[in-house]
């Protein structure tokens, strides 16, 4: 382990701790150092750090401070990461989101609300509407699976489908539907998951989000196989 690790280490302990509780600000650099036995130089690389994976956050003209710590602040860079996701490794982001969208999607017949049954239809009518357009199906594909995932009302799990559901790889996704000529099978599985959230029957909605996750599978690994091969 690095001296700068340990050092990431000791701010984390003192996070961890409650010693720092989420919003709390730092000591000053030189103070903290002190307190820690650490190098001013030393100091300012683990606060870096720390500030790129979200734990802190320097607010200018202020100091630094503990962030709220909460899920969506915490996992936002796992979208960053997945952007970067090449051939096969794409192949083992949609095996681990037919892991964990289906019964999510399960969990969210059983918990939501009218206000937000309507959110989900708004957005399959947004994307029935946007026909050829990939730019607005895709933008409306993700907000659909975006409000059914929130339902389930936990931060966590939304936001590591968020993180997981990579932009680049939907817009891919949806050209090649269009191209296809089979983005209404994808629209018709949109539909049935509707109807199962509408009807709060949670194996109804669990499968139907399997369905519609595994054939978005089944078509990036046919795509992937026809480009490799060409």
């Amino acid at each position: 382990m690095s001296l700068t690790d340990k050092a990431i280490d000791r701010i984390r302990e003192l996070v961890q701790s409650g010693d720092l509780p989420p919003g709390a600000k730092l000591p000053p650099e030189q103070q903290l150092a002190a307190e820690l036995g650490l190098s001013r130089n030393l100091m300012r690389e683990a606060v870096k750090a720390l500030v790129v994976s979200r734990v802190l956050e320097i607010r200018r003209g202020d100091g630094t401070y503990v962030t709220s710590l909460e899920p969506e602040v915490l996992l936002s860079g796992v979208g960053s990461a997945v952007e970067l996701l090449r051939g096969d490794t794409l192949l083992e982001l949609t095996e681990v989101r037919r892991l964990f969208e289906p019964v999510a999607t399960g969990l969210a017949a059983t918990r939501i609300s009218a206000a937000e049954l309507a959110e989900v239809e708004r957005h399959l009518e947004a994307t029935r509407a946007a026909c050829d357009d990939v730019e607005r199906l895709n933008e409306h594909d993700a907000a659909f699976h975006r409000a059914v995932i929130a339902a389930t009302g936990n931060a966590t799990l939304a936001t590591l489908l968020e993180g997981i559901a990579s932009r680049t790889l939907r817009a891919r996704v949806w050209r090649g539907l269009v191209d296809d000529h089979a983005a209404d099978r994808t629209l018709v599985e949109h539909e049935a998951i509707y109807q199962a959230l509408a009807a709060g029957d949670a194996g109804l909605a669990q499968a139907a989000a399997l369905m519609h996750v595994s054939t978005t599978e089944q078509w990036l690994r046919a795509h992937l196989d026809r480009d490799g091969a060409s």
